[in-house]
């Protein structure tokens, strides 16, 4: 399927993506859709919307056209390349190609063994984030040639993030209460009264990580982390985070990392 190429066609196959993750959403169509749309935006080789899965630890792909081996390093092994750390912040818009740095492209097995030799040249990679700064998954392109600029596409892809995440957020998940359960942990007794996300952040401080630690290790933000300690505190009615690790320590609650 041709891109548009005119800014008005673009922002009209831009409201296609956001038709089709809407419909996908609600279980109308599948995920596929929304990509087949989106190359309507912007064509493309190959492309694919992933969730994450904190139990887990691994991405799983809803819908793609990758080689198996540049899917499997999408799932398995994306999250610890060295570009990840640098695009996984809810505060930047997607990461092209093009603007990454030569010495982190050298240092990128991502790049240097899944993406040359498929001849990649151009594309974006975007990490996707709720409103409450929870990390679900992340849209990848690529491109075997070079994108034009000043490139209209490249603002409507950030437009469209909200509708990906939407997309990729309501997709099943397999046992989707415990993928939020740290290790040891049972999720028909959660101590304190603490939800699950709070379980996992309280279970980091016990190893004496700071909220940007924190964040960096489950992929939400040093401001969500900071949230999560306030309310860990004044639900176990505790002054502070080292009180906090010494309550989780006697209820055998330790980072599994």
């Amino acid at each position: 399927m041709a891109a548009r190429h005119g800014t008005a066609d673009i922002l009209d196959a831009a409201l296609h993506v956001r038709e089709a993750a809407r419909s996908a959403t609600t279980g109308a169509t599948g995920v596929d859709t929304v990509l087949a749309a989106l190359s309507e935006v912007l064509e493309h080789d190959h492309a694919s919307l992933s969730r994450w899965d904190p139990r887990r630890r691994r991405h799983t792909t809803l819908a793609g056209s990758y080689p198996e081996d540049a899917t499997a390093y999408i799932e398995t092994r994306l999250h610890r390349d060295p570009v990840f750390r640098v695009l996984r912040s809810p505060d930047r818009g997607g990461l092209w190609l093009g603007d990454v740095p030569g010495e982190l492209l050298a240092a990128s097995p991502g790049f240097q063994d899944v993406l040359s030799p498929l001849g990649i040249e151009d594309g974006v990679a975007q990490c996707l984030f709720t409103a409450d700064g929870r990390y679900v998954g992340m849209l990848n392109i690529s491109l075997r040639r070079p994108r034009r600029t000043p490139d209209p596409a490249r603002a409507v892809v950030t437009l469209l993030t909200e509708a990906l995440t939407a997309t990729v957020a309501s997709c099943p998940a397999p046992s989707p209460e415990a993928a939020e359960e740290p290790e040891g942990t049972a999720a028909v007794h959660r101590p304190g009264g603490l939800s699950p996300r709070e379980l996992e952040v309280l279970a980091e401080l016990t190893a004496g990580r700071t909220n940007r630690q924190i964040a960096e290790l489950l992929y939400i933000t040093p401001r969500t982390v900071g949230t999560h300690v306030e309310h860990i505190l004044a639900k176990l009615d505790l002054p502070n985070r080292a009180a906090a690790a010494a309550r989780a320590a006697a209820w055998g609650i330790r980072s599994s990392r």
